[in-house]
């Protein structure tokens, strides 16, 4: 990692700096640590994949609001999808949550 570093620091003044390689290379080197973190923590992922499908169906479900019909309905939607899914990737199970939360509501 160290040479891989250093490389990108010796090659940065000899391209384009308006490039998306001089662009790349200035984030990650100025992400450096947390990019060499997995080096010495067995526990972080060195890709973010695992992350990545816990959260897509969350996602895919708050894209999906934006047909609701009207902005409000929308967002309401996409508010309340978030609370199952979260719910779920807490191993809670979002139907009784949301039944349990709605009749507190009713409830007072």
């Amino acid at each position: 990692m160290t040479e891989l570093f250093d490389l990108w620091q010796r090659a940065l003044p000899r391209i384009s700096g308006k490039s998306k390689l001089a662009e790349a290379i200035r984030y990650a080197t100025s992400r450096r640590s947390i990019f060499e973190s997995f080096l010495t923590d067995g526990r972080i992922e060195i890709h973010s994949n695992i992350v990545e499908r816990a959260i897509r169906s969350q996602a895919i479900t708050r894209k999906n609001s934006l047909f609701a019909g009207t902005d409000g309905g929308g967002r309401i939607w996409a508010t309340i999808a978030t609370l199952l899914q979260t719910a779920k990737m807490n191993n809670v199970d979002p139907q009784v949550w949301l039944t349990q939360t709605l009749e507190r509501i009713a409830n007072g």
